[in-house]
């Protein structure tokens, strides 16, 4: 797991699509021959200098609902009249 980490993921699963592991690998099940083949790919890796471990997720945009609450009854009924809707009051 140290090397993992040195090699800049997380965990096995961070390192699935990275490393080639399979699903089972992910979850940390390795076989023997396949543990020595990826303690050796890493040890000749070596560590990834000043690199983040884990990647920085982009910014969520605003959802349409949420964005709405910002407008006005009035500019709705506007807009929709704008596009070619009818609208009524209640």
């Amino acid at each position: 797991m140290e090397l993992l980490h040195q090699a800049g993921h997380t965990d096995f699963r961070d390192a699935r699509g990275p490393m080639g592991f399979s699903q089972r690998q992910a979850g940390g099940k390795f076989t023997r021959d396949e543990a020595e083949a990826f303690i050796t790919r890493l040890q000749e890796a070596g560590p990834v200098p000043d690199e983040p471990v884990a990647p920085e997720r982009p910014t969520r945009p605003i959802t349409p609902a949420r964005s709405l609450l910002r407008v006005t009854d009035r500019q709705l009924a506007d807009e929709l009249r704008r596009r070619g809707w009818t609208v009524i009051e209640p």
